[in-house]
C-alpha cells in the first residue's frame, strides 16, 4: 500500500510544536503563550494544520481542547519529531566542541547499575569525539530499539529473540534473594526459588528480563507467582521490601548495596537460572565507530571476573 502524499510545504515546526502543546495543555491560549503568538494567529495556525492533515486533531469546547484519536497519532508522532529535532541540534551544536559522533546505548537496569558507569567514564576518557547517550530500557526494548535503528548498541540479559544481530557476551550476574532481617526464610543459608512460591512478591515492570525468568520459573514448578507489585528500579524494589510489601530478586552486585543500606537481608538462590549472561549487540551493518565501542565493552579486560565466559 502507497503512503499518502503531503505537500511537506504545508508544514512547520512551529505549528508541529503548537499542537503538541495544545493537546499537552488542552489550551490554545496556554500553547499559544509557549510559542510566543497572538491567539488569532494560533487558531490559523491549528486550523491550517489540521486542513493540511485532512483530519480534526481536537475537539473545541468551552473548557478548552480535547484530543480525538488522530489527535493521539498527532501527539505521539509530533513529539517524536521534536525530539529529533532537538536532537539535531544537539549534535550540530556539539560539532563546534569537538564531539564528532553520537552513538545510542540502550541498555538494562541490571547491566546500567552493575557494570556500565566506570565502564562509559573510560571510553569517554579515551574518545572524546564520541558522544554516548544512554538509555534505559528493559531487555525486550532494547532489541526492539536495536532492530528499529533507535539504538546503536544494546545491552540486555540473553533470552530475547536476536536473529539477525550481532551478538556478544557482555558480563554474567547473579540474582539474589532479598528481605527483611526477620523473615524465616534468612534461618537458610541457601533458598531455592520453589521455597519462595508461597510469598508475595516485588518485581519489575513487563518486559524485564527478570520478570521472564520469575514467572517461567514458577509455571516450570507448577506454581502461581504471586506478584503484589511492580516498578521500575532496584531502588524502588528495595523500598517495597523494606516496607514489608513482599519480598523480591535482585542481582548481587546492585543488591547488596541497597541491602546495606536499607538494612535488609539477603540469600543467594541454588537455582541454575540464577546465574545469568548479559549480552551486547549491534545491528550486522553497524559502522566502524558503533563497532570499536561494542569492542570495547565486550573485551573481557574491562571487567574479566564479570565476563559471561569466566567460570565460577
Amino acid at each position: 500500500m502507497a503512503s499518502p502524499a503531503y505537500n511537506l510545504a504545508r508544514y512547520d515546526f512551529v505549528s508541529i510544536r503548537l499542537t503538541v502543546l495544545c493537546a499537552q495543555t488542552g489550551s490554545l491560549t496556554t500553547a499559544a503563550r509557549h510559542c510566543n503568538l497572538v491567539l488569532p494567529a494560533a487558531s490559523r495556525r491549528l486550523k491550517e494544520l489540521e486542513a493540511a492533515m485532512g483530519c480534526q486533531l481536537f475537539e473545541r469546547h468551552s473548557r478548552g481542547l480535547t484530543m480525538t484519536a488522530a489527535g493521539r497519532v498527532f501527539l505521539r508522532r509530533g513529539l517524536a519529531l521534536l525530539q529529533e529535532m532537538d536532537a539535531l541540534a544537539t549534535e550540530l551544536a556539539d560539532l563546534q566542541v569537538g564531539v564528532a559522533r553520537h552513538v545510542q546505548l540502550f541498555a538494562g537496569t541490571a547491566a546500567i547499575n552493575q557494570f556500565l558507569p566506570p565502564l562509559m567514564a573510560k571510553y569517554s576518557a579515551l574518545h572524546p569525539e564520541v558522544q554516548i547517550d544512554l538509555e534505559e530500557q528493559v531487555s525486550e526494548q532494547v532489541v526492539l530499539a536495536l532492530r528499529e535503528g533507535r539504538a546503536d548498541v544494546g545491552i540486555f540479559v540473553e533470552g530475547p529473540n536476536t536473529d539477525g544481530l550481532d551478538v556478544l557476551d557482555f558480563r554474567r550476574d547473579e540474582l539474589v534473594l532479598i528481605l527483611p532481617q526477620d523473615h524465616d526464610l534468612m534461618a537458610q543459608k541457601v533458598v531455592s526459588f520453589a521455597q519462595t512460591l508461597d510469598e508475595s512478591w516485588i518485581s519489575l515492570n513487563p518486559g524485564a528480563a527478570l520478570l521472564h525468568q520469575q514467572q517461567s520459573a514458577a509455571m516450570a514448578a507448577g506454581r502461581p507467582f504471586k506478584l503484589r507489585m511492580q516498578v521500575r528500579s532496584f531502588d524502588a524494589v528495595g523500598h517495597m521490601v523494606v516496607s514489608g510489601l513482599g519480598i523480591a530478586m535482585l542481582p548481587k552486585q546492585a543488591a547488596l548495596p541497597i541491602v546495606r543500606a536499607m538494612k535488609l537481608g539477603w540469600r543467594p538462590l541454588t537455582d541454575a537460572w540464577a546465574h545469568r549472561c548479559l549480552k551486547v549487540a549491534i545491528r550486522k551493518e553497524a559502522d566502524s565507530v558503533v563497532t570499536e565501542f561494542r569492542d570495547f565493552l565486550h573485551a573481557p579486560s574491562q571487567n574479566a571476573k564479570a565476563h559471561c565466559s569466566t567460570k565460577k
